[in-house]
């Protein structure tokens, strides 16, 4: 996944000047992802009209695809930790033109993340580090295969966390050369879509529970302790969720199930602590059950002995 802010001004011919294929990958299957990404950003952030509005010779033509059917990450939010990459896989159909080659080495196509006003209007956007996979299941329809890969510990702010809109786009050069002064861009086919769902980028949560004393005698009171913590991306460590509500479950030796014994609410360090009278052998835990920004969690249950 990368990240980028909305350049504030960009024009046609810039963004053109940036969409070409490096010499040391032409005799590659199709140009590196990082290098046409670029492009493709720097041309939705020129205002107002079509970035290669300003090709010497012609615009793109309208391109003849869309996409429809589009889950990321199997229609689960995204939930990242302070470190480790999280890749989430996207699928989605494609309807084309039956002129329309996807598998060209110069036709480059993606789904993708953002947020902002909408696609062509973005201030931040999330995709995947490699192109996407389309099986065709017809002449004119293929079912395509991405990821979505973030990285938190160094592409990631807290405010990030919250519901991020999808757009995808296609280009087909069709053997044009953009870095040619005689490119001729009607020959070059670009579309772009928005509105084909959302999704919800969340702050991974951990749960602690400890009942004490172990063991502890029959109608004896039981101390039980425990934190509930989220990532924080801007520092890279996991602090403590204030002010939210978590509950005290039991569960009896011998039984699966747990019953909620109390709600409290976690203070301003996320640390949670309440107090029960011994009864019975069983095991104690916190259960969160999530926020907008932060999922469920649940700590694993402490066993407690009674006398």
């Amino acid at each position: 996944m990368r990240i980028r802010a909305t350049v504030a001004a960009v024009t046609g011919a810039l963004a053109l000047s940036a969409l070409v294929v490096p010499a040391a990958q032409a005799d590659s299957a199709s140009p590196s992802k990082s290098d046409i990404q670029k492009t493709v950003q720097a041309a939705k952030s020129a205002s107002g009209k079509s970035a290669f509005a300003a090709a010497d010779i012609g615009e793109p033509y309208a391109l003849d695809l869309s996409f429809s059917g589009v889950k990321i990450n199997n229609g689960k939010p995204i939930v990242a930790g302070v470190a480790a990459q999280v890749t989430v896989p996207v699928t989605y159909k494609v309807t084309h033109a039956a002129d329309v080659n996807l598998n060209a080495s110069d036709f480059l196509m993606d789904v993708e993340l953002y947020r902002g006003a909408s696609y062509a209007d973005y201030d931040y956007t999330l995709y995947g580090d490699e192109w996407p996979t389309c099986t065709a299941t017809s002449t004119t329809t293929a079912n395509c295969k991405g990821t979505i890969d973030v990285y938190p510990d160094v592409e990631l702010i807290n405010s990030f966390a919250t519901t991020w809109k999808v757009g995808g786009y296609a280009i087909a050069l069709n053997g044009e050369d953009p870095e040619a002064e005689d490119t001729d861009w009607s020959k070059v086919g670009y579309v772009e879509q928005d509105g084909l769902g959302t999704t919800r980028l969340q702050r991974l949560s951990k749960l602690t529970v400890n009942a004490s004393p172990e063991p502890v005698v029959k109608g004896k009171t039981i101390t039980v302790t425990g934190k509930l913590s989220r990532a924080n991306w801007e520092t890279h460590k996991y602090a403590g969720y204030s002010g939210q509500p978590v509950k005290l479950q039991f569960r009896k030796k011998g039984s699966t199930t747990y019953t909620t014994v109390k709600t409290i609410t976690t203070n301003s360090t996320g640390n949670l602590s309440t107090t029960v009278k011994a009864a019975t052998d069983g095991y104690f835990r916190y259960s969160f059950a999530g926020t907008a920004s932060t999922p469920a969690v649940s700590a694993a249950g402490d066993f407690v002995d009674v006398k």
